[in-house]
């Protein structure tokens, strides 16, 4: 019988601070992504990301990042950062998103997304 594992991030999406907080401490060791900066790293965190964060462009707008949505763009940022040792390793995600427009966004870019596919998936 094959055995498949799924070597992508899992990813975690939770709509308030409280069940941020219970998500992290159950597992802790999590990347934050989140709609605003917080005022310090929560508890169980150990890197934290904003999607307000300006995201880095290749200067001439290239095929690869051109028009991708901001929620790919900061899981992307998210993973350089683990990958190039700029972050704490972290073996999930856990998206803080009040808004249900930024949640719907996230999904579609967990769907859709060619390199958000290949890095990441929702947590089942």
């Amino acid at each position: 019988m094959p055995v498949f594992a799924d070597g992508r991030i899992p990813v975690t999406v939770v709509a308030d601070k409280a069940s941020l907080a219970a998500s992290l401490a159950a597992r802790p060791g999590a990347a934050l992504l989140a709609e605003a900066r917080g005022a310090a790293l929560p508890e169980g965190a150990v890197h934290a990301l904003t999607i307000e964060d300006a995201p880095e462009q290749h200067p001439a707008a290239c095929a690869c990042c051109a028009g991708r949505p901001s929620l790919a763009v900061a899981l992307d940022r998210l993973f350089l950062a683990r990958v190039k040792g700029q972050a704490r390793w972290f073996d999930r995600v856990v998206a803080l998103l009040p808004d249900e427009e930024a949640r719907q966004a996230l999904a579609s870019a967990l769907r859709e997304d060619a390199l958000t596919v290949s890095r990441y998936r929702p947590e089942a």
